[in-house]
């Protein structure tokens, strides 16, 4: 066994080809439908919204490997490939006889594994000769790596950031500014979702589903504008397999491959892009690798949401997507991770979940920050509160080797570093956080009148 720390490709071994999970699996998600027809949508149908080419790859349920253009594989080269890190001195705090491996995607520009999304998603609205683009942030990973992916392609941005993300990360809101983004705090009054959410609830500090609201409401009401997502989408996840085609190359390298993949889960960006890659062996019977979602217990959607079609954002204005939710009026406790206050998770992850071809543990505020203090102590890097979650389920499953003397590889997504989010810590360490739960009443409350689809 290789006593390496690190791990490291060459820029020639960035994929050449981003993977579609959807082919392999054994039964494919249900269509987004049109919400005033409830007919299934086409690609054309989201052409209004998004770049053609998302649309395209957004419906592409029969192509396993879509061509990653040759401009984007040559922005990605400014950090990837990312390293595969071997987790030695967690493993030597946690007394585990489990290996544990994480890729580190915190060493992109933006200190994060959003970008790897944002570039293509750029990339195609400049093909496509579009001048300006908006979209809505959490924690303002995804904020700040758009700014700049639009920066690089000369496009103007308006970012909706959560109102309370807005105020708890003042320097991400500053990442975008400085790459020349507009950042608004959501919910606003700058449009009519925003407007009627303040007005019924005055001291509503904000979800993911308010700023996608107030996000597509400006893209389809301004000339030459398009709509770009972060999570959730099938395109979204198909551009962050970069994460795990690189990581099964680096396992190979470390003469190792995981008996467990554990990802952080907002809208599923994050568990797809490490998660998808492996999952097509065992699609294939050729492994038998466990999967786990790790999402906040304050936003449960994957292990007590419900699967019916539901709008990918508060005011209704996406079409209807069949996903595990919690309901798009749900508000989320605010948590300090920002990126996974989300009513629902992507259609795939949905799937796969209700299939039982993966798992989902919810994670509480405290026990995310205990782990990604133990991290930091043990491996110097401060992690992302949303990249916590996935440590925290990893020291679960290390601790569950020591207590049943296994050897198990672990592999998990370090999708992003805390740098600009030491104003929880702070308050961690001070002890002024807690835990917030939902109530079975809360989750029954927010899907009551769904459609249900099961």
């Amino acid at each position: 066994m290789s006593e390496s720390k690190k791990f490291l490709l060459q820029e020639c071994d960035i994929p050449t080809a981003w993977y579609n999970v959807i082919p392999a699996m054994p039964v494919k998600p249900r269509p987004m439908l049109n919400p005033a027809t409830k007919q299934p949508l086409t690609a054309e149908d989201l052409f209004p919204l998004f770049s053609e080419e998302a649309a395209r790859q957004e419906m592409n349920f029969t192509d396993s490997w879509i061509e990653i253009p040759e401009e984007v594989r040559d922005l990605y080269k400014i950090w990837r490939p990312t390293p595969l890190v071997r987790a030695r001195g967690l493993e030597k705090a946690l007394d585990t006889p489990a290996r544990i491996y994480f890729k580190n995607e915190s060493v992109s520009p933006v200190g994060s594994h959003k970008l790897n999304s944002a570039i293509p998603q750029a990339y195609y609205c400049k093909q496509q000769g579009v001048t300006n683009i908006t979209t809505e942030t959490g924690a303002g990973q995804w904020g700040a790596a758009l700014s700049l992916a639009s920066r690089m392609f000369g496009l103007e941005l308006a970012v909706y950031m959560v109102k309370i993300s807005y105020s708890q990360k003042p320097y991400r809101r500053s990442i975008m500014q400085t790459y020349g983004a507009e950042v608004i705090a959501s919910p606003s009054m700058s449009t009519k979702a925003g407007r009627k959410i303040i007005t019924e609830h005055p001291n509503y500090q904000g979800s993911l589903g308010t700023a996608i609201s107030e996000a597509v409401e400006l893209a389809m009401s301004t000339p030459n504008c398009k709509y770009a997502l972060g999570s959730v989408l099938n395109h979204v996840a198909l551009h962050q397999t970069v994460i795990g085609l690189e990581a099964e190359k680096q396992m190979e390298m470390a003469g190792d491959y995981p008996d467990i993949v554990i990802g952080c889960f907002g809208g599923g960006s994050n568990f797809a892009g490490i998660a998808f890659p492996f999952m097509r062996h065992n699609f294939a019977g050729e492994r038998d690798t466990t999967f786990i979602a790790a999402e906040p217990a304050s936003c449960p959607k994957l292990t007590r949401g419900v699967m019916q079609y539901d709008f990918g954002d508060e005011a209704g204005y996406t079409p209807l997507i069949p996903m595990l939710t919690l309901g798009h009026n749900f508000s989320p406790a605010n948590i300090h991770a920002g990126g996974l206050r989300y009513h629902g998770a992507g259609a795939v992850v949905s799937q796969l979940k209700n299939d039982g071809l993966m798992d989902a543990v919810d994670i509480p505020q405290l026990e995310s920050f205990a782990a990604a203090t133990a991290f930091a102590k043990a491996e110097g890097i401060i992690p992302a509160p949303e990249s916590a979650h996935a440590i925290a389920a990893t020291i679960r499953e290390a601790l569950k080797a020591k207590e049943e003397g296994r050897e198990k590889v672990i592999l998990f997504n370090l999708s992003g570093h805390g740098l600009i989010d030491m104003t929880a810590y702070d308050r961690y360490i001070a002890g002024d956080l807690s835990n917030h739960e939902v109530t079975d009443e809360e989750v029954a409350a927010n899907i009551a009148g769904l459609e249900k689809i099961i």
